[in-house]
Order: C-alpha cells, then sequence, then structure tokens
C-alpha cells in the first residue's frame, strides 16, 4: 500500500478503468480558461450562451446582480482577494443558541408552548406579544430556568418593556444575561421629542430602561433590523439602518453616562436571513465587520467583550401562504446561512405562519431544523466554515461596502433619528422594492408554489387566527389572486400529440394557475375539428402546440373558435409571421405574468 517516498499507493480496485472517468490528483492542473470552455459547453447545450459567443460570455451568463447592484459569481477565483477594503471573523464558536419564537395570545397555552420547546431543543425563547397584550408574567414564563434560558421579546410596547423589566426585577436569583428587554427606538418610531400621554419623553423612557437593563445584568436593546427587511428592503440597506441604529444608541447611551463598551454590550442586532444562501451568509459577516469598524472609530478597547451579539430570524417576506411546505425548504436554506454566517441565535419562523398561529408541528420543524444542522449535519463544528472562500470573501467585502455606504447616507441626513434621515430610507426601501416586484412580476425571480409549479387543488392546512405583523411577502400579488380565483376556467387549445404540444401547453397551465385561473385541455389532437370539438365556449382561448402547427393550421383553429365563440385568443409562445398573427395576447418566458394575469381574468370576469 505505500510507496518508497511514503506516500500511499491507489487500492487496485479503485483504479480507474481504461477510458472511464478519472478522480482530479494532485498533480492534474486546471485553469480559468479550462472551466469557462466546460462550462460553455453545458451552456450552449441547454441554449443559454450563443454557438459563436466566445467562452469568457459564462461569467456574464451565470453571474447575478442583487438588488444592492453586487455580483454574486458562479464560483471563486483567487483574484477576489484582491483590493478587499474590509476584515473581520464570526466571533461565535460552536452551537448557535436555538431561539424559538412563541406566539402569545393566552399567557398558559404559550407557557405550555414554551415548556415544550425548551425541552424539545430549544435554548432560548423569542416572545411574540399582541400589541395591547398585558400578559401574567409569572404565569407565561412559570417553569421557564431563566438563569440558563433568554427570554427576548418581538416588537413589544413600551408598556410591555416596563412590565417585563418589573417582572424581571421580583425573579429570584440570576437572569441570563442575553436576556433583552428588547426596548427599540425604531420599530416603535420614539423619536427623542416624542411625549407620552403621562409626560415622560422618549428619551427619559431610553434612559429609564438602559438603567434597568443594567441594574439586571441583561441587554436592554434590541436593533431591529428586520423590520425594515419586512417592508422591502434590500441586504445593504438592513445593514445600513441596522448600524446606523446602533450608532444612535451609542450616542443616547454616551449622553447617559455610559461608556462605549458598557454601551455596546447592552445591544442585540436582529438580522434576517433568506433562502439566498450566499448573500446571507456575507451579510452576516459583513455587519459583523462594519459594527467592529464602529465601536473601533467610537475608541472601543480591544478585547472588552464588545462583539456584535447578532440574532438571525428566517425571512417572512420569503415565505408564501401557498403551498405552505415550501417554506420548510426556505427556512432550512435560510437557517444553514445563518449558522455558517455566524449568527450567536438563530430563529426559524414556523413554516405555517402566513396561514395563522403555528401548531405544534410547524413549531417542532422549526425547532429542529436548528437540531438537525448543528447535531446531525454539524454545521456549527467548524468556526466560520464559509471563511477562505474566494466568493464568499468577495461578497462579504461587497456588501460591507454598500451597507457602510447607505450608512453614509443616513449619516449625511442627520443620523437614524433624523426625520429626514427616515424619509429618504423609506424612498430608497420603495424604489428596492418596486425592482423586486418587477422581477417577481416576470417571473425572473421565482417563487416556487406561487408563481411557478402552482398547485390550484391543494387543501391548506388550518390554523386558528393570528393577528399578524405587517409582512410584504414577496409573492402578495400571486397570492392576491389565488385567494379569489377565476369563477371560469380557460380553454387550452392542444394542437397535435401529447408529446408535441406538452412543452407549452404545461407552460401556459402553471401560469395560467399562478394567477387561480384553472384551463380545461382539449387534449390530443390532428386537425381543426378535434379542437373544436373539445371546446365548450369558453371566453378565453389559448392555443398550445409547436410552431410548424401554428403555421400549418393555426390560422384556421383561431377563426374556427372566434366563430365558436371565443372572444379572446392566447398563443403558448412569441407570435409571428411563422406562427399565428390574429391573437389578441401571447405567453412565453419573461412576459409579465401579473399584468398577462390581469388581463386573462378581466377577459373571465366578462
Amino acid at each position: 500500500m505505500t510507496d518508497v517516498e511514503g506516500g500511499l499507493d491507489e487500492p487496485e480496485e479503485l483504479q480507474p478503468a481504461e477510458g472511464s472517468l478519472k478522480l482530479v490528483g494532485d498533480h492534474d492542473a486546471y485553469d480559468v480558461a479550462a472551466w469557462e470552455a466546460a462550462t460553455a459547453a453545458v451552456l450552449r447545450k441547454a441554449r443559454r450562451l450563443g454557438e459563436d459567443a466566445p467562452d469568457s460570455d459564462v461569467w456574464s451568463a451565470l453571474t447575478r446582480t442583487t438588488l444592492d447592484g453586487v455580483e454574486v459569481a458562479p464560483i471563486g477565483q483567487p483574484a477576489d482577494l484582491d483590493g478587499l477594503s474590509t476584515t473581520g471573523r464570526p466571533t461565535r464558536a460552536g452551537a448557535w443558541d436555538v431561539r424559538t419564537q412563541v406566539e402569545v395570545v393566552d399567557a398558559k397555552a404559550a407557557n405550555e408552548a414554551a415548556l415544550q420547546d425548551l425541552e424539545n431543543g430549544a435554548t432560548s425563547l423569542l416572545l411574540h406579544l399582541d400589541e395591547d397584550a398585558s400578559p401574567d408574567w409569572a404565569t407565561l414564563l412559570d417553569g421557564v430556568l431563566l438563569d440558563l434560558a433568554p427570554v427576548v421579546l418581538d416588537r413589544p410596547s413600551t408598556e410591555q418593556v416596563e412590565a417585563f423589566a418589573d417582572f424581571l426585577e421580583g425573579v429570584e436569583g440570576a437572569v441570563h444575561p442575553a436576556t433583552n428587554l428588547s426596548f427599540d427606538l425604531q420599530t416603535l418610531e420614539m423619536l427623542p421629542s416624542r411625549v407620552r400621554d403621562d409626560g415622560v419623553t422618549a428619551r427619559d423612557l431610553f434612559a429609564l430602561v438602559a438603567r434597568r437593563g443594567f441594574q439586571l445584568g441583561v441587554r436592554a436593546l434590541v436593533v431591529d433590523g428586520t423590520a425594515l427587511h419586512d417592508e422591502g428592503a434590500s441586504d445593504a440597506q438592513e445593514l445600513g439602518w441596522a448600524i446606523a441604529t446602533g450608532v444612535a444608541y451609542l450616542r443616547l447611551l454616551a449622553e447617559e453616562g455610559f461608556s462605549v463598551e458598557h454601551g455596546a454590550r447592552m445591544v442585540e442586532f436582529r438580522l434576517a436571513a433568506t433562502d439566498e444562501q450566499f448573500p446571507s451568509i456575507a451579510k452576516l459577516r459583513a455587519a459583523r465587520r462594519l459594527w467592529a469598524r464602529v465601536l473601533e472609530a467610537s475608541g472601543a478597547e480591544d478585547g472588552a467583550g464588545t462583539e456584535m451579539a447578532l440574532h438571525a430570524v428566517t425571512s417572512r417576506p420569503m415565505t408564501s401562504r401557498q403551498d405552505p411546505w415550501v417554506n420548510m425548504l426556505r427556512g432550512t436554506v435560510a437557517a444553514f446561512a445563518a449558522g455558517v454566517g455566524g449568527a450567536d441565535a438563530v430563529t426559524v419562523v414556523p413554516f405555517d405562519e402566513p396561514l395563522g398561529a403555528p401548531d405544534a408541528f410547524g413549531r417542532r420543524i422549526a425547532r429542529n431544523t436548528s437540531s438537525l444542522l448543528i447535531e446531525e449535519s454539524h454545521v456549527a463544528t467548524v468556526t466560520d466554515p464559509a471563511g477562505g472562500s474566494y466568493a464568499v470573501e468577495r461578497l462579504t467585502d461587497d456588501l460591507a461596502a454598500a451597507g457602510w455606504a447607505e450608512l453614509g447616507r443616513i449619516e449625511s441626513a442627520g443620523g437614524a433619528l433624523a426625520d429626514e434621515a427616515r424619509q429618504g430610507v423609506k424612498e430608497r426601501v420603495r424604489a428596492v422594492r418596486a425592482e423586486r416586484d418587477a422581477q417577481v412580476a416576470d417571473r425572473s425571480r421565482p417563487l416556487t408554489g406561487v408563481s411557478e409549479f402552482p398547485h390550484l387543488g391543494e387543501v391548506l392546512p388550518e390554523r386558528e387566527h393570528l393577528p399578524h405583523r405587517h409582512v410584504r411577502r414577496y409573492g402578495w400579488a400571486y397570492e392576491d389572486m389565488r385567494a379569489q380565483p377565476a369563477t371560469r376556467p380557460a380553454f387550452l387549445a392542444t394542437m397535435g400529440t401529447v408529446a408535441a404540444h406538452t412543452a407549452r401547453a404545461t407552460f401556459a397551465t402553471n401560469l395560467f394557475a399562478a394567477g387561480g385561473v384553472a384551463v380545461e385541455a382539449a387534449g390530443a389532437t390532428a386537425s381543426v375539428e378535434d379542437v373544436t370539438a373539445a371546446y365548450s365556449g369558453q371566453p378565453v382561448v389559448c392555443l398550445a402546440g409547436t410552431d410548424a402547427a401554428y403555421a400549418e393550421w393555426g390560422a384556421d383553429l383561431v377563426a374556427a373558435l372566434r366563430a365558436a365563440g371565443a372572444s379572446y385568443v392566447v398563443l403558448a409562445g412569441k407570435p409571428g409571421e411563422k406562427t399565428v398573427t390574429d391573437v389578441d395576447d401571447s405567453c412565453a418566458m419573461g412576459v409579465d405574468a401579473l399584468g398577462f394575469l390581469a388581463r386573462i381574468r378581466e377577459e373571465l370576469a366578462k
């Protein structure tokens, strides 16, 4: 087995047969040109690259650009490390805190859910209270070992923050230092000039909460970037806004006599992780670099325990009400990205939350997602597993630069507490939201189960009603259509054999279904008479066949269908001289699906 140089020979039974594929060895050399050639061959076969296009065009064909204008390359290269402007690594070592979400409507029921979570893999709690709720904290947290399990509030009211602090003051024994009173100026829009009915200003309340948290030995403040994410913000916008809010906190805390080091230890950051795996990994890594730079510029001492406390929550806007089972996959990818990106705590939103109050199964799947990643996939075994990856390092640096630029825009407008800055952020988020909506509309940003592969006949699981926070899901326009399906189907005029028409018929069927429109298909046909015999008077008709069939008998079929009562004829494919010209509409890859579906539904409603 060993050779004279002390290495290992390849076992005889594992040596490749002559002419078979050989694994890459130490002495094999592959360069960029070889990769480009191999990749170009695949893309040409898939018709994603022209036959005459140079192999080097594979980069532009496979590189995608985020909503921040940051390029995500298909693979990394050593050159990606040239000119990086930021450095830093995630500081979490070992397993992350599995922070489960608990909906608080009834204190006793919420307590049972919390204890079940903690007994089955959760290590901390994220309590979501109704805005006007005044829970019985003793009942809600009965049996919860507060010295072992941190408790964090999810977008509480100021009254709930104060009540929670009162409860903690009465607790016997220690309280886990990662517990957070969760006071958030931005989410509550509590500007320093605001005055409550009792005469207490927002700044007074901020100082009071900060001091109480300091005295209790817990965190007092949260920077909730997920609130802006839920409104449609891009990754860089969320980063810039979160860091700007953290800067505002440090300034307010300094005015109250806190040092930079003490102030930094009182703040926890909450950011969203999406199913865009690499951008999410890069965003969390970039967040730590930006906050470290802020603390450095603020004069914080090195090694003073001021590392960013980072809580990642899987994205709510990415989830869907339709085909909610896909949310499990989205949540798994997002949780993986959060763990790899170095989040200290990860909350997986239950897959069934878009339907109402998550049930025991939804909560179990949510907490088990992290447990499986940690205990079985060993994702947390290596600290910063993405570190050193050319592509991830480049993406991290680019996102950090984009987030820092957004921070600069906010600071130049007066900082996170200034009306001008806040208005500017809202305007920039609206612009990004419009761009994303356009991509969802033409399905260049596909949503599985919503805009792609919809299932009109699905039976959604029933969940109890739950007052939801405002979340603008990416597929909201399709979901609105699906919530009120068309009262009549469209007719699919399939031309030729099943093998001949299946590609375009399937495309059209899925497109119609995305807008809540069912279809009735003619099936295999060989003539105009076959199609018209299956036609039953629907006002909207869609032709689905090959270009050759369109050219041969498409015009005659359109005329016959109009004579039989069709008022709106659609062509599956692009109309032209070699297909069919006498049509009212067409559908093909790249069509504005939402605009098309709106027209179809309008015709069906006549």
